[in-house]
């Protein structure tokens, strides 16, 4: 490594034990091809320390915590490229202070995660676990094939807690069911929603009319178990839930007494709180669910074009500009100092 080297961290979730990649989708070569650029690999997992931050000009972050202590006595950390759309272990207000730029890649997670609640959303309605489960019973399993009948989508109605890059996306692709849609966010650009199709309507009516029900807004102190008792309660005995944005989002308790006293008729989620779940959560035996391990959306094309938007906010960071998705545009308002800055760059958001 030479003085000028700018070097890039990767977390230790990139890497199996035995030093292969774990994602051969995320393609790393224009970082291995790019002058003046070096890539380390960091080791443990949980949290980054400071130690592991030292000496690194970006860091891509998968999965790991970092926090206030991940920056102690780091004076050189540019960026932290959140390999994903979720940023809620990244301690935001500790990178402003630091002037460490947090970018995200919603251009890599749009589609899949989107087709990932169309399947969970296919899979509730059409009954396919337990249709699986009659197929194997043979003779038996096909004679009580009229107990499962599924629910038709034509005409019902598609609900959203938020309307931003996945929210919308999911409606595009729902366009062919003939559903009606409707979303609650209170900062949607209603003109969006009109060309989507979508009413915007309050967060109460939206879960007293919803037909299937997906929760696709970030997870904040404001929203946090926003997926309350008294708004489950509030929801037909037929609809269905699905979650794959974070766990606590949603009162896991009171979804799990909701799914036993069928309250709703079921649910599909793909993040839980806490995550995983540990053996014998009340979750995993609660009827009416499907889930899986917040992994739903993972396809060789999804990391592959997460991988992308990661290393096209490196090298913005290598060349001193700003990454184009950010969780942390107000680092760059001009009132707050980052380490982008450089002699002669200039920072184009």
């Amino acid at each position: 490594m030479s003085a000028g080297d700018f070097v890039v961290g990767l977390s230790a979730g990139f890497q199996r034990a035995d030093g292969s990649d774990a994602f051969p989708s995320f393609d790393l070569t224009p970082l291995r091809t790019a002058a003046g650029v070096e890539l380390q690999r960091l080791s443990g997992g949980g949290r980054i320390s400071d130690a592991q931050t030292q000496g690194l000009d970006a860091l891509i972050l998968l999965g790991d915590a970092f926090d206030s202590a991940s920056l102690a006595n780091n004076g050189r950390l540019k960026l932290v490229a959140r390999f994903g759309v979720g940023y809620d272990r990244v301690d935001i207000a500790a990178c402003n202070s630091a002037g460490v730029a947090v970018s995200i890649t919603p251009d890599g997670v749009r589609r899949p995660v989107a087709v990932a609640i169309i399947t969970l959303m296919l899979a509730l309605t059409g009954r396919l676990l337990d249709k699986d489960r009659l197929a194997r019973l043979g003779g038996a399993g096909f004679a009580r094939r009229g107990e499962f009948m599924g629910t038709g989508l034509e005409g019902k109605a598609l609900g959203s807690v938020g309307i931003g890059n996945i929210g919308a996306e999911m409606f595009r692709l729902a366009r062919p069911f003939g559903m009606t849609f409707l979303a609650h966010d209170p900062y949607a650009d209603p003109q969006k929603a009109t060309e989507l199709g979508v009413a915007l309507i309050g967060i109460d009516e939206l879960f007293e009319r919803a037909d299937v029900l997906a929760v696709n807004c970030p997870l904040s102190p404001v929203t946090q178990g926003l997926v309350s008792r008294d708004r489950l309660r509030r929801m037909k005995p037929t609809a269905y839930l699905i979650n794959t944005a974070r766990g606590a989002l949603v009162d896991q308790p009171a979804l799990v007494e909701a799914l036993q006293e069928r309250w709703i008729a079921g649910a599909g989620l793909d993040v839980f709180e806490p995550e995983p779940p540990v053996i014998g959560d009340p979750i995993l035996a609660a009827p009416n669910l499907i889930v899986t391990p917040h992994a739903l959306s993972w396809t060789d094309q999804c990391f592959a074009a997460i991988g992308r938007s990661c290393i096209d906010a490196v090298l913005c960071a290598r060349n001193g500009r700003a990454p184009a998705y950010l969780a942390n545009p107000e680092l760059f308002d001009g009132q707050r100092p980052t380490r982008l800055s450089k002699p002669g760059s200039t920072l184009a958001h």
